[in-house]
């Protein structure tokens, strides 16, 4: 059995500073350290982490006042911000900067007088986060057909914004219809897509020509990770979502010669290494690697987590 990695898969930049900031808090501070939603959509990196100290909450009313607490890489609207203050919660901020740049390019468009439009999935926590953070009114949409439903007239001055999580390739037709119905209309380069979210889908859209099955490994209410499944699928190839290892069936790979191996951003390399493992019960395993981006983004953690006694650490994913 061939088993061809994609390249770059896994862990982005946000999530590994995200990880990174509750593993400093806990050492800095000590346990409990509280985190509002799952810090990033991986259980596997969650009960990693509730070993070491960490509680997760839903609401902040579970979080004792004055408690030692962090917002998760999605994002937080800004009542929730308030309420941390009401709480005295100190409050530690993950928020991937990219999210965070997508909040403060619909603030920017807001001041401008323009209505803004949000591309994504309702529901979703960086969704809740960002038209919270916006202190005018937004409109969500999910794709081109619900351009149409804006109950909007064709020369209202509107500016679009999109879900991290969602690639150039996600949006395109979505924008181009809002372009085709609005005559002044603004929104961000595609230079500003996450990185990330549009790498790992080249890479798989390459991997799906060479191969007789996809795997992705990710969390289900893992946005991006389902995506990646939906891109081989898309290809016309049988494509998986596995949260690890233990999830694989035998009947999947019967007659297949080459399987292709992916994770989502939210999936840490140990569990890429899971699947390999599994699969090689199966058979003999070849495993190669597809060329692609060797990515070398980072971002800086919170100052207060960088001091003397907690030295500077590598943000770049481990496999990059």
């Amino acid at each position: 059995m061939k088993v061809i990695l994609a390249q770059p898969r896994g862990h982005c930049a946000g999530v590994v500073r995200a990880i990174e900031i509750v593993e400093r808090a806990l050492e800095k501070y000590g346990p409990p350290v509280y985190v509002r939603h799952e810090i990033v959509h991986n259980r596997h990196v969650v009960e990693t982490l509730k070993a070491k100290g960490a509680r997760f909450v839903e609401d902040l009313s579970e979080v004792p006042r004055g408690a030692r607490t962090i917002f998760s890489a999605h994002g937080v609207s800004q009542a929730v911000e308030n309420d941390a203050k009401a709480r005295q919660l100190a409050a530690l901020d993950a928020t991937c900067p990219l999210v965070a740049k997508v909040h403060r390019q619909g603030r920017r468009y807001h001041g401008q007088g323009r209505t803004v439009i949000l591309i994504g999935h309702a529901g979703h926590p960086e969704i809740e986060g960002t038209i919270g953070q916006l202190a005018g009114p937004v409109h969500l949409i999910r794709d081109r057909d619900d351009v149409e439903r804006l109950d909007l007239p064709a020369d209202a001055p509107v500016a679009y914004i999109t879900q991290t999580t969602l690639s150039v390739d996600d949006t395109r037709a979505t924008i181009d219809a809002l372009k085709a119905r609005f005559f002044d209309i603004v929104g961000p380069d595609t230079r500003d897509i996450c990185y990330a979210t549009h790498n790992r889908q080249a890479a798989v859209r390459e991997l799906s020509k060479i191969v007789d099955v996809l795997l992705v490994v990710g969390a289900a209410n893992s946005s991006n990770s389902s995506r990646l499944r939906e891109i081989g699928a898309d290809a016309g190839i049988p494509s998986y979502l596995v949260a690890d290892g233990s999830e694989l069936e035998s009947q999947w790979f019967a007659g297949k010669s080459a399987i292709g191996l992916t994770a989502g951003a939210s999936a840490p390399e140990v569990l890429v290494k899971g699947v390999i493992d599994a699969l090689a019960c199966f058979g003999p395993v070849e495993l190669t690697t597809l060329p692609g981006i060797d990515e070398k983004i980072w971002f800086p953690l919170p100052p207060e987590l960088t001091t003397p006694d907690l030295p500077s650490r590598a943000l770049e994913p481990s496999h990059a």
